[in-house]
Order: C-alpha cells, then structure tokens, then sequence
C-alpha cells in the first residue's frame, strides 16, 4: 500500500514534464513537417502548420488551467509581434488592405508563427530541453542537407525524385528554391557550429557534431546559392570572432575544428564546386535578370510611398505590384525579393515601426544575455542564435525567406534562443525569458 501512494505521488510530480516532453515533441514534429513539405509554401502545408499550432496552443492552455502551479514565460518580443498582427487585423476591420483574401490569410500565417514562438518559450526551459532542441537542430539540417546532396547528383530537379519544378527557379533538397534551402541552413547550421567552436560540447560528442556540420557546409555549396554561401562564411567569422574574445579556452578544441573545416574544403573540392564559383562571375546568366532585385525594391517602395501609414495590406505584394513596378518582364511577382522593402510596402511606417522595435529588442536582449555569466553550452547556443539571426537578417535584404513559413518559424526559434537567459555552469535552471507569469486558479 505504501508503495503504491509512493508510486501515484512519483507519477504526479513528473506529469507536469511529461506533458511538457509532449509539447516539445510536438513544436519539433511542426517543424520538421515545415521543412519537408516544401518549406510549407503550398496551401495545404501552410494549413497543417496553422492548425498544428493552434491544437498545440489550446492544449498548453488546458494543461495550464489543470495545473495551476504552471509558470507562464513571457518574451518581450512578443510586443512588436503581436503588435504587427494587430496591423494586418485592423486592415482588414478597416477595409484598409488591397484585397482581403490575401490579408486575412497572411494574418493567419502571421499568427501561427507568433504561437509558435509563445509555445516554444514555454516548452524549452532547462538545460536538458535546449540540448535536445540543439540536437534535433542539427540532425534536421544534416537531413536535409543529406537529401539535397542525393537529390543534387541523382534528380535533377525533381524534389523527392517525384515533383516537377516548371517555374525557372532551381530547387535544392525539399525546398522549391535553392535560395530557401540557404536559408534554413543560415539558420540551424550555426548552433552545431558554435557548440563545436565555443565547447558548448562534452568530448565524445564532438566527432558526430562535426560530421553533422560538415554536410550541410558541402550542400550550400552545391546549392550555388550566392547570397547563401557569403551569409553562412559571415556566420563563421562572427563565430570566429566570438571564439576569439573568449580568454583562456582550452586550444585541444581547436583542432577538431581544423580537422572539420579541412575535410568540408576536401570534401567540397571532391563533389565539384565549379557551379556555386560560376555564380559569382559577371557573365553568368542564370537566376533573376541583373537589376531585377532592384527593380522589384524599388516597385516594393513605389507602394509604400502611395501608402505611407498602413501599406497596401499585409499579403497583398502580389496583387497591387503591377501597378507599380518600375520594369516589366511579364513574369507575376509574388514577393519581391527584399523581405525589408516588402514589410514596408504591406504594412506601412506602423508595420516598420514594429520592425524596428523588433530588431532594436533582439539585438539589447541578445547582447545582455551573452555577455552575462553562464557555462559554456549556454554561451555556446547564444552565440549559434545570434550567428543565425544576423545571417538570416543580412539574407533577407535580397530575398523572402522570412516570408517561407518553415524559415520563419526556425527564425523566431532562434530569436528565442538569442534572448533566453543564461544558464550558469552546473546548474540546470528554468531557462525562459526574464519576466514570468505565475498562474493560478481562482
């Protein structure tokens, strides 16, 4: 008998974890679907994710009600978020938008992105959480990297070796576009990378984290993706960088690291690179036409000075360009390829006023949370996330992938990471933003 009021009060205690393990299991699950299904740019996939998000949201908030000792974890930048769904919401309740269609769905991709980032403040709050996210992390980037090698030398341009790519853009891995693949890379090869530079890693795991970096560096580069390649070698030397400011380190680290980076340059030699070099030579014709990128910018800002306080209405690029684009070349343009430009001409100087707030509290929460006491795998992930964001960041002055719903979310994933407090050496505290909640029943 007292063995079983033992074993029901052991299982009491731990339910809280299991139900968090679930969420956890969960989020990841979202987004390795993401990824797979194309990046979740088609309809269908875009509606998974959407109600995959809200299933897991209405289930966190039944478990919080059912436990009322639950902590509710609240990020700052959940403000500047919330406050630009609320842009797209009053666009639509003001029939202040270009077509209503396209608001309403992009305030839905809009929201799912938001849960995803509120639910994975709460899911991952300990040590153990963050090294399993760091290791699914980099087992979802090797995976993929591993697909679009295979697809690279046996497809062609097929993804899966099933689906057709017949719109002239050049697909890599499960990505419709080989810029997109860069992106995810940009954001989930920097956390393997910084944990092997920074000794965010115990001694046995850092062969297998090698090799799990060392393949997507080799697939960037097949990809020949430009803006791609020279934002994941800015990663590197912000981690350098990094790894140089840290005094005392142990230098044996170094040497696995030599070692990997000098088999990804054999390796990378070995498969051919001839590609990915012929992309940055003058005469190279493939991809958009010289100056389209800048035409479309300039198209994006044209909208944005016919609509200076709200925009045209969050989605509605595809729909109102026409009117405004500055050269024409009969192709319909979806998304111009500056995220920035975009933001603006959608959302207004409100939409870019949240932009603004944004980064501004990216940037101090990242910088305080780096530099503050903490063990070395924590310094490890902050430095991997800030790595990611800033690539990412740079990447989106000449392309959309913030607006790729898989590379989003990975985005906000690693904006968490960034600004997650520290975790001081051998300790496993809670690990959620600065401010909490603490809920209780009435």
């Amino acid at each position: 008998m007292g063995c079983g009021r033992l074993t029901c009060a052991h299982r009491r205690r731990n339910a809280p974890y299991a139900k968090m393990r679930t969420l956890q299991v969960g989020l990841c699950g979202l987004l390795a679907f993401a990824v797979a299904s194309f990046g979740a740019v088609e309809v269908w996939s875009e509606s998974v994710v959407e109600i995959a998000a809200a299933i897991l949201l209405v289930a966190w908030a039944c478990t919080l009600l059912l436990d009322g000792k639950q902590e509710v974890q609240w990020n700052p930048l959940n403000w500047p978020i919330l406050a630009f769904c609320a842009i797209g919401a009053l666009q639509l309740v003001f029939h202040a938008t270009a077509y209503s269609f396209l608001t309403r769905t992009e305030l839905l991709r809009a929201l799912a992105c938001w849960i995803f980032f509120f639910l994975a403040t709460q899911a991952f709050r300990n040590r153990s959480d963050l090294e399993g996210l760091a290791w699914f992390l980099m087992l979802l980037c090797f995976a993929a990297s591993m697909l679009g090698i295979a697809q690279y030398f046996t497809s062609g341009d097929r993804i899966y070796w099933l689906q057709s790519i017949s719109i002239g853009v050049k697909p890599f891995g499960p990505f419709v576009n080989r810029n997109h693949f860069a992106g995810f890379v940009e954001l989930t090869l920097p956390t393997g990378l910084a944990l092997l530079m920074l000794r965010g890693l115990k001694r046995e795991q850092v062969p297998l984290a090698a090799l799990l970096t060392l393949v997507p560096v080799t697939a960037v580069v097949l990809s020949s993706s430009r803006a791609g390649i020279i934002c994941i070698g800015l990663e590197i030397c912000l981690l350098a960088a990094f790894r140089l400011k840290r005094r005392g380190a142990d230098r044996l680290r170094v040497a696995p690291l030599a070692i990997a980076v000098a088999a990804a340059v054999i390796l990378i030699g070995w498969v051919g690179a001839g590609n990915a070099i012929s992309r940055f030579l003058p005469k190279n014709s493939s991809g958009l036409a010289p100056g389209k990128r800048l035409a479309m910018t300039r198209g994006a800002l044209n909208i944005f000075l016919a609509h200076p306080l709200s925009g045209s209405g969050l989605g509605t690029i595809v729909a109102v360009y026409p009117r405004y684009e500055t050269s024409y070349d009969g192709r319909i343009v979806d998304h111009v390829h500056d995220d920035y430009a975009e933001t603006l001409g959608e959302t207004g100087l409100l939409g870019g006023a949240c932009g603004v707030t944004f980064l501004v509290m990216l940037f101090l929460g990242a910088k305080k949370n780096y530099i503050a006491e903490q063990g070395q795998f924590s310094r490890a992930l902050h430095a991997g996330a800030i790595a990611a964001t800033a690539g990412l960041l740079l990447h989106a002055f000449v392309d959309f992938n913030l607006h790729i719903l898989s590379n989003a979310l990975l985005f906000l994933l690693q904006v968490f990471l960034a600004t997650g407090p520290a975790l001081p050496p051998g300790k496993n505290p809670t690990a959620g933003p600065t401010q909490r909640v603490r809920f209780q029943q009435s």
